[in-house]
């Protein structure tokens, strides 16, 4: 019995993927959804809390050591000027505080002193001063030793700061109570910091004032050692919903926080902008959103930190939440493979062997008619009434297309198919490179040999074709005893000289190989014209009739050249376009000037001999014939046949070099006109 493929597969997959999808999400979903809210409420208390403390911690640490040091001012212990003791103090200061980053002190005169911390490693020293170079910026660098710290060096650099000109300075300078404040732009530092600053009196007159500074570097170390939920993350908040810390083990005030990483990262901030970012959204207390970037939700919680406007902002995936139900899901998964394994085993089986397989062989049919290789397709049996149809009609298109693959080029098939050209009239004009052969003295073997020609000539066409194919050629037709071919379409080839050009060659090499030979027992000869430049390439003919083939004058001059070598005893002649094209890659001689059948314009034709890099041997004898050629052209016919000799016997025969004396010394004997110039008219079709 044959049952339609679209019924057994459709009823067998239905039933298996209806039955498993209902079961799983009516009870995953209620129980994912209840635990994913307690546990991120949970989560982000604990967060909450512990950022709060580690931020308290480090603001309370500024204050005492500004207190501190505000003290040993107040009390007179040291003056506020006194360079070596202030530097001592600010330095032990940095060192048993590692949570404080920067102390600085400005003076009404415009004097400054700093002390910055440099990460784990050392520290640096700064100041300001008239006294100093003319307020040059002193750098005193040093590094941490155990128990100690030592110097390393002192450099100096133009600055304009002057603390005047800043709000830290400007805010406490005239008043007389202290707080925080944001700083910006401190010496060789682009940061901002948050600095608690007030103004220093010694024995009731205004000395300057003083500030300790923390940056959020500090903070993002410390985020890093929190771990929200399985893969969350906990971030700082400025008032307008800012990322000023995020977590990075590495990060102090040599190495910054690496802002803008991650998709937490953005998570955090779209929460910030959504939440505090429109004044008349935010509100006091705890806030939470939901957002959710490629799929993927998070929950968010930004709450208070009671620091100016700071919140901590914990960022856990939904599905992190998860994690409390897995064992219940890992049941569930068990239950429904026990349900629905064995009707997904049988669907399976069955569609694999009544469907899948059959329809894997017609496919691979289907890609051997593609490629042409139609001989060994035959029908495949099966119990589906449309795969045994598809297979019979498959096993008959095959069985048409094998009559017709050797009349058509199935190269040419496959690459019109893969550039999509349609089978209608019509071409483009592009970039080519034409080549035309043709077998030496087929008219008269042709003559003698009548039907027995087909036998001879089978083995030159093998070796035409392969040599083309090798080299990415496209083979137009065979004429004959001739074969026409080109580059560059319908694949465009960026190379197409070069590759003709190595065709050429290979071609010349495989007949010779090859040891084809006529009916004398004299081996066949092959002459060979190339040609490059621009033609109409398409499929020429009629809605009856295509052909898909090139014309054009870069085609009729590579048939004349191929004509052309008989006057020169050559293989290989290109034109000029070749050349230029195939440049370095060739080893050529400039033959001569022709002018060919059916065109006015004169051409430089040059024999290909070698590519450059298949050179062997020694080529001398092309500078003394190109020599011998200059000689020709400027008339100096006696001075040209010795240089023709010289290539002729370097050559150990040379037909061209011959042909060449020849018409010198023809033209010795019978001296041209004045207005002569030396250009072969060639009328060889």
């Amino acid at each position: 019995m044959r049952v339609s493929v679209g019924i057994a597969v459709s009823m067998l997959v239905a039933l298996s993927i209806g039955v498993s999808t209902f079961i799983v999400h009516s009870l995953w979903w209620t129980t994912a959804r209840d635990n994913s809210r307690m546990l991120a409420a949970e989560i982000n208390s604990q967060i909450a809390n512990t950022v709060r403390i580690e931020v308290g911690t480090t603001l309370r640490s500024a204050e005492a050591a500004w207190a501190a040091v505000r003290t040993i001012f107040v009390q007179n212990v040291i003056a506020t000027r006194q360079a070596d003791k202030r530097e001592f103090v600010f330095l032990s200061q940095l060192q048993a505080q590692p949570n404080i980053s920067w102390m600085f002190f400005g003076w009404p005169d415009g004097n400054f002193f700093a002390s910055h911390r440099l990460g784990d490693g050392g520290l640096e020293m700064m100041e300001i001063d008239k006294d100093i170079r003319d307020r040059m910026l002193r750098t005193d660098r040093y590094i941490f030793i155990p128990g100690d710290i030592q110097f390393e060096e002192r450099t100096f650099a133009e600055t304009s700061y002057d603390p005047r000109d800043h709000a830290w300075f400007r805010n406490f300078m005239w008043l007389d109570f202290q707080g925080w404040i944001e700083v910006r732009d401190l010496p060789r530092s682009d940061k901002t910091v948050y600095a608690f600053a007030g103004p220093v009196d010694v024995n009731r007159k205004r000395q300057g004032v003083l500030a300790v500074a923390i940056e959020t570097d500090r903070l993002s170390r410390f985020l890093a050692t929190l771990s929200p939920g399985e893969f969350g993350a906990a971030f700082i908040l400025d008032a307008d919903g800012k990322v000023i810390a995020v977590p990075d083990l590495e990060a102090d005030e040599v190495t910054p926080a690496r802002m803008g990483e991650g998709e937490l990262y953005e998570v955090a901030t779209m929460s910030g902008k959504k939440l505090l970012g429109d004044p008349n959204v935010n509100a006091s207390g705890s806030l939470t959103t939901r957002v959710e970037i490629d799929g993927v939700p998070y929950a968010v919680a930004l709450t208070p930190l009671g620091f100016y406007g700071w919140r901590v902002a914990t960022v856990i995936p939904e599905s992190a939440f998860l994690s409390g139900i897995d064992k219940a899901l890992i049941n569930l998964i068990y239950i429904l493979i026990c349900v629905v394994g064995v009707a997904i085993g049988s669907a399976i089986w069955i569609v694999r062997r009544v469907v899948a397989n059959p329809l894997s062989l017609i496919a691979e049919d289907l890609s051997k008619i593609e490629r042409f290789d139609v001989e060994r397709i035959s029908r495949r049996p099966s119990n589906l009434s449309e795969l045994s149809n598809l297979s019979a009609a498959t096993a008959s298109m095959a069985a048409g297309l094998s009559a017709f693959r050797k009349y058509v080029p199935t190269d040419l098939v496959r690459m019109l198919l893969a550039e999509g050209i349609k089978t209608q009239p019509g071409g483009d004009i592009k970039q080519i490179s034409v080549l035309f052969c043709d077998v030496t003295g087929f008219t008269g073997l042709s003559e003698k040999l009548g039907p027995q020609i087909v036998q001879l000539m089978e083995p030159f066409f093998s070796a035409a074709s392969a040599a083309i194919a090798r080299h990415d050629g496209t083979i137009d037709k065979f004429m004959g005893d001739a074969v026409m071919a080109f580059w560059g379409a319908p694949r465009k080839d960026s190379d197409h000289a070069k590759n003709a050009c190595r065709a050429a060659l290979d071609l010349v090499a495989a007949v010779d190989a090859a040891g084809i030979e006529d009916e004398a027992g004299n081996p066949l000869r092959v002459r060979i014209g190339l040609n490059s430049g621009e033609a109409l390439v398409g499929n020429i003919g009629s809605e009856q009739r295509l052909n898909y083939t090139a014309i054009g004058d870069v085609v009729n001059v590579a048939s004349r050249l191929e004509g052309a070598n008989k006057d020169y005893g050559t293989h290989i002649l290109i034109g000029p376009e070749t050349r230029r094209d195939a440049d370095d890659a060739i080893i050529v001689r400039e033959l001569d000037t022709l002018t060919v059948f059916g065109r006015t314009q004169e051409l430089v034709v040059y024999e290909l001999i070698a590519m450059a890099d298949g050179i062997e041997g020694s080529h001398s004898w092309i500078e003394a014939y190109e020599q011998g050629l200059s000689l020709y052209r400027a008339g100096q016919f006696e001075q040209a046949i010795a240089s023709f000799e010289v290539a002729d016997q370097a050559r150990k025969g040379d037909p061209a070099s011959i042909a060449m004396k020849t018409r010198a010394r023809a033209l010795l004997r019978n001296p041209p006109p004045e207005n002569w110039r030396a250009v072969t008219n060639t009328d060889k079709k």
